[in-house]
């Protein structure tokens, strides 16, 4: 696990971009593995600006994102289908058709999760973006998951909600229940790229980099990924 620490948002956030620049132009074809919340924003942001500037494309790119919330109705903004829209994909070259996002139907979630890893155990992810939330969670996988989960439908926690409640009018909106990969999934990419910023992921920071390797702390599972990067800023990083 390699960790890098930045004395500032900016650099950290140009940092990461930069390499995805790279990577993408060495391989145009790349299956990329791809978060939400506040936590990816800078970089979506980072890649835009390198795409307008004709620095990378995104034609060939395909594109799993790891988890949306159950029963938001689909015009609502805060789905991560239209996340993803809002915040990347309706402002770069990417073809919609190669960009998939879990579906949150109510009505149809066995059917959606059974669809979605039939997806991704035909894909082959080459680097998959992680936040972690302040409980350690990756992806919607919250404490207690098992690591050899695979995509499936979780409750999400109170802190969790909490967390996520800054993207709502209140927390009686967001919703209780979500569909995610599984840990075992996220361990299946090639590459993973974690970012955390801010002092209240500094437990949660230490616990995956320095902690015992334990269900109670998902992202813990990463010691045991052949090839991960963190990416920190100095509040994140403060108790290393």
């Amino acid at each position: 696990m390699e960790i890098k620490v930045f004395d500032s948002k900016a650099a950290l956030y140009e940092s990461v971009a930069n390499y995805y620049v790279e990577r993408i132009n060495a391989n145009p074809n790349m299956t990329l593995g791809l978060a939400t919340g506040t936590t990816p924003i800078a970089l979506y942001q980072n890649l835009i600006e390198a795409y307008k500037n004709g620095k990378v494309s995104f034609k060939n790119v395909k594109s799993f994102n790891l988890d949306e919330y159950i029963g938001l109705p689909k015009d609502h903004k805060e789905t991560y289908f239209n996340f993803m829209r809002a915040q990347l994909f309706n402002h770069i070259d990417i073809d919609l058709n190669n960009c998939h996002v879990p579906n949150g139907d109510a009505s149809m979630i066995e059917a959606s999760i059974k669809a979605y890893q039939d997806m991704l155990d035909n894909a082959k992810i080459d680097i998959q973006l992680l936040g972690i939330g302040s409980n350690g969670h990756i992806g919607f996988n919250e404490p207690g998951t098992l690591f050899d989960s695979k995509t499936h439908k979780v409750v999400l926690k109170e802190q969790t909600r909490i967390d996520n409640s800054r993207l709502f009018n209140s927390i009686d909106e967001v919703p209780t229940h979500a569909i995610t990969m599984g840990i075992s999934d996220i361990m299946e990419a090639k590459e993973v790229i974690v970012i955390a910023t801010g002092k209240n992921k500094a437990d949660a920071v230490f616990g995956m980099i320095k902690g015992q390797i334990n269900e109670e702390l998902p992202a813990s599972v990463l010691q045991n990924h052949a090839k991960v990067t963190v990416y920190l800023d100095t509040d994140a990083a403060s108790k290393l």
